[in-house]
């Protein structure tokens, strides 16, 4: 609907619920806000990072320049599983799928004439989450920026990597403190951070479905919650800086709905589990990023298609920020151009489409409604389910949430393998044409690079400092109320690297098998 429209509906900007709810009022089915995007759009970000800092560092300074409102971090696999780039493991990994940090350094250049005060930053890293972070805190500090106006999110969601992803170090219960340590020390330090974002978009990648995906978030964030309060945590305190990160699948209604829902069921989780009355503490806020496994390499143009598609059901569901995946991604990391036309996709949405003058523009549709309830009901009976098995860590551990995955994805290969369910240019309206386009490449110049400098980072520094401040993260890592956040930070001053803050506490904490 046009603003322009001068009916007497212009100035109406929801039209009713068939809950006697308003937006912006728990359960949130409408909306966390009561005028959600007409008052202010969801935040733009576009996840990026390869190369090397540098090369990253333009690459924002590039989204930012075309609209996007927030930076969302990937980092390399090396950094993920807490390796220096010059450690053995990492060769042939560097600068691969994301950026390389090993050390404050790198932050510096990552972080180069972008405003940290002023631009949201997200980071999407788990096991070694309190050490970029404290790459991030001990940057700010240089630059004298109080940490009270630091904004963004910490993946810092250590479960779901058992579940579906991988990039895991330490055993479960070592990993819970490093979580809990994180929401302690910006519950207290940094009250604009989102100190997790609980996350269903790699358990929908790796090939669970709309009911599991929410059922097995939500079952993990019970356990963030518990860990929290047995902390001495308050959840009405550390509730409000709590988010979660969904996936933007394929089934457009299905989607919408699982957005509505995944609102409804996290306030009821922490009004009546956890007794939380805070009306912010209630609120399910969510990142959206388009479904990555449902692009393919065959017609890659038609990724376009499919992308607007996700982004549309995030936007018409509510999210709080979407990100948009690029046409390429099948093939390689997005180059600029693609990345350009991902982003555009977000702005047409919100600034062409109407939708964004209206508050849950569906709210009242019998087939969304009907949805909405029965993803409801169905989520609360698989987290019943994982309540029964002792907890989501429990759950884990006998490989409950995996092996639900693996059957729910064989099961969706098979439909396309009889062409039940169809994907053009797949298995229906394949033209067998090769298309050929520019793909984003890595500079191997750069990753060597990276090396060199790492090399002469670490000889330049006084080791007897790296080494005092190491041995206070081994000496205070298994003590039970003892916040590790600032043994971390010193680490980090003292110009340890991830690598070797990482190796301290695989000494004391151990491998996870």
């Amino acid at each position: 609907m046009s603003k322009k429209n001068k009916s007497d509906l212009e100035k109406k900007i929801f039209f009713g619920s068939q809950y006697n709810e308003t937006p912006g009022e728990p359960p949130f089915t409408h909306g966390i806000y009561p005028q959600m995007y007409v008052s202010r759009k969801w935040t733009m970000r576009q996840y990026a990072g390869f190369s090397n800092a540098k090369e990253s560092n333009e690459r924002y300074k590039y989204l930012l320049k075309n609209g996007v409102s927030g930076l969302s971090i990937a980092f390399d696999l090396p950094t993920q599983t807490g390796y220096d780039s010059d450690h053995s493991l990492s060769v042939g990994e560097v600068g691969k799928v994301g950026v390389p940090i090993s050390t404050i350094e790198d932050m510096r250049i990552l972080f180069n004439e972008i405003p940290l005060d002023k631009v949201s930053i997200s980071m999407t890293i788990n096991s070694t989450a309190p050490i970029l972070l404290g790459f991030l805190i001990v940057l700010a500090k240089e630059q004298n920026i109080p940490l009270s106006k630091l904004r963004g999110t910490v993946q810092n969601d250590i479960l779901k990597e058992y579940i579906a992803r991988g990039t895991f170090i330490y055993p479960p219960n070592k990993s819970m403190k490093l979580v809990t340590d994180i929401f302690e020390f910006c519950s207290n330090n940094m009250p604009k951070w989102n100190t997790i974002s609980i996350s269903g978009y790699h358990m929908r990648e790796a090939g669970s479905n709309a009911v599991q995906e929410l059922g097995f978030t939500f079952s993990n964030a019970i356990e963030y919650v518990q860990s929290a309060i047995e902390r001495g945590l308050d959840p009405n305190q550390f509730g409000k800086q709590l988010s979660f990160f969904f996936n933007g699948h394929n089934n457009f209604l299905e989607e919408i709905s699982k957005f509505r829902a995944a609102r409804r069921i996290w306030s009821e989780i922490m009004k009546k589990r956890f007794g939380v009355s805070d009306k912010k503490a209630l609120m399910c806020r969510f990142h959206v990023q388009t479904a990555g496994s449902t692009l393919t390499a065959q017609q890659p143009d038609n990724n376009i298609v499919r992308t607007s598609l996700q982004a549309m059901a995030a936007a018409l569901g509510g999210a709080q920020s979407i990100h948009t995946n690029s046409k390429d991604e099948a093939l390689s990391l997005p180059t600029e151009k693609s990345a350009e036309i991902a982003l555009r996709t977000q702005q047409i949405i919100a600034y062409e489409s109407g939708i964004c003058d209206i508050v849950d523009p569906l709210s009242g549709s019998f087939i969304v409604e009907e949805l909405t309830q029965k993803i409801e009901k169905d989520t609360f009976d698989l987290i019943k389910k994982i309540d029964e098995l002792g907890g989501a860590i429990e759950a884990i551990n006998h490989n409950f949430q995996e092996k639900e995955i693996a059957s729910t994805a064989y099961e969706f290969q098979k439909s396309i393998e009889s062409k039940e369910s169809i994907i053009i240019g797949v298995n229906k309206y394949d033209n067998n044409n090769k298309e050929g386009f520019e793909t984003q490449k890595i500079n191997e110049e750069s990753i060597q690079s990276q090396l060199k400098r790492l090399e002469i980072f670490k000889e330049k520094r006084e080791d007897n400092y790296v080494a005092q401040s190491l041995n206070l993260i081994k000496e205070n890592a298994s003590k039970k109320n003892v916040n590790i956040m600032p043994f971390i930070i010193q680490a980090i001053e003292s110009k340890a690297t991830l690598g070797e803050i990482s190796d301290a506490l695989r000494d004391i904490f151990g491998l996870h098998q």
